[in-house]
C-alpha cells in the first residue's frame, strides 16, 4: 500500500484520523442545536436544520472550524458546551500502536488540524496524542484551511518537508484531494472516521479501516 522506504515526513490530520470523529458529529449534529434550542426557545427541528444550512454555507472555511466565530454567531459559550461531552473524545483503539510505531522509525510526524485551537487543546487535554507526537499545528496559525493551496505552501514553508517523499493521512477527500494538488505524493484516507457510523466506500485514494495493517511495514523500514 505504500511505500514506507520513500515516506520521511508524516504529516495526521487529527479528528476522524487519530480521534474517533464520533464527538464532533454528536456535538455538532446533536448536542449544540439541542442546547442553541434551549437558550432561543426554538423547537430541537429547527435549530438543527437552521445549523446544518449554516454548516453547508461554510464548510471547508476556516469559519466552519472556529469556536469564536460560532460562539459570536450563536451567543454560547462553545468551548464550555463541548465540555459537557468531552467524555465522548476519544483515540481510534488503533491509533496508539500506529502513531507509536511512527515515533519509534524516527520519521518526522506532524498533526495538522483544521481544528480551532481551543479544540486542539480540549483533545490534547483528553487524549495521549502529545505523547507521541511533538509538532501540533492548527491551520487557525496561518489563517486558512486545509482545503487551500495557500495553506500547503505556508505549512511546507514552516516545516521543509518534501512533498515527494511525504505521506499526509486525513478522512477528508476534498482535502486528500488539495494535498495531491499541492504535491503530497503519498496519500492515505481513513474509510471509518466515526465508529458509530458504516464504512465508507473509497475508489479516489488508498485507504484503511485499521492502522494495523501498517504496522509490520512501518517497522521493517525504519
Amino acid at each position: 500500500m505504500l511505500d514506507w522506504a520513500d515516506i520521511d515526513t508524516v504529516l495526521l490530520d487529527m479528528d476522524g484520523t487519530l480521534l474517533d470523529l464520533h464527538f464532533d458529529n454528536y456535538f455538532w449534529l446533536e448536542h449544540l442545536p439541542l442546547r442553541w434550542s434551549e437558550i432561543t426557545g426554538i423547537s430541537v427541528a429547527d435549530a438543527k436544520a437552521q445549523l446544518q444550512a449554516e454548516y453547508a454555507v461554510l464548510q471547508g472555511k476556516l469559519e466552519w472550524y472556529c469556536l469564536d466565530y460560532w460562539g459570536k454567531r450563536l451567543q454560547l459559550p462553545i468551548t464550555e458546551l463541548k465540555r459537557e461531552v468531552m467524555h465522548k473524545i476519544a483515540m481510534r483503539a488503533d491509533v496508539p500502536a500506529f502513531l507509536q510505531a511512527l515515533k519509534d522509525s524516527g520519521r518526522e510526524v506532524v498533526l495538522v488540524t483544521n481544528a480551532h485551537p481551543g479544540s486542539l487543546s480540549l483533545k490534547i487535554e483528553r487524549t495521549e496524542l502529545s505523547n507521541y507526537i511533538d509538532v501540533l499545528i492548527s491551520t487557525h496559525e496561518f489563517g486558512v484551511t486545509k482545503e487551500s493551496q495557500a495553506l500547503w505552501h505556508k505549512l511546507q514553508h514552516r516545516l521543509g518537508f518534501d512533498p515527494k517523499r511525504t505521506l499526509f493521512v486525513d478522512d477528508s477527500l476534498p482535502i486528500l484531494q488539495a494535498a495531491a494538488d499541492f504535491g503530497i505524493r503519498h496519500l492515505l484516507a481513513v474509510a471509518n472516521p466515526d465508529s458509530q457510523q458504516p464504512v465508507r466506500d473509497i475508489r479516489d485514494f488508498a485507504s484503511i479501516t485499521d492502522y494495523a495493517v501498517l504496522l509490520d511495514d512501518i517497522r521493517a523500514a525504519r
